[in-house]
């Protein structure tokens, strides 16, 4: 299982998720332009001393992720702003060698990288109030899901 942040914009939310990939064992992968430079101290402070426990690797552009990150796993794109065509989270069959891929706080995958993968999950909430989450909430919600559907949480029981 793998992360993936598609040109994060915010520092904390990337240091917060640093910390989810550091607790579960998931490597993150940043996509360049990062909207902060690696040793930003926000970025830092949200991930603690976690960070030597991170398999960081950050990477020039979307092809070269896709050329040498992917390492056999398919996309799981999320998407507030595509609901309709994506899976709700509970239903959808992960897989061990996922990359779940997440966009730009701001912008959310562009129209190019959501036509990468069919695989799309949404995270379903109350209609009327709330566009979006978090994006740190987002992945930690998303990331405890796959590995509970592929069962990955039972060793650490």
């Amino acid at each position: 299982m793998q992360i993936v942040l598609f040109e994060p914009e915010i520092p904390p939310n990337t240091g917060n998720i640093a910390r989810l990939c550091a607790a579960t064992g998931t490597r993150l992968n940043l996509i360049e332009p990062l909207g902060f430079k690696l040793e930003n101290r926000y970025l830092r402070r949200a991930g603690l001393d976690y960070w030597p426990n991170v398999a960081l690797r950050v990477w020039p552009d979307w092809d070269a992720f896709a050329a040498q990150g992917q390492q056999g796993g398919r996309l799981v794109l999320t998407s507030a702003k595509e609901a309709a065509a994506c899976a709700p989270l509970q239903h959808f069959a992960f897989e061990r060698a996922d990359c779940l891929v997440f966009g730009p706080e701001t912008r959310g995958l562009p129209p190019d990288i959501l036509a990468r993968s069919p695989h799309r999950v949404r995270i379903p909430m109350l209609e009327g109030g709330v566009r979006s989450l978090n994006l740190s909430t987002a992945a930690g919600i998303v990331l405890y899901m796959a590995l509970a559907r592929c069962g990955l949480l039972e060793a650490w029981a």
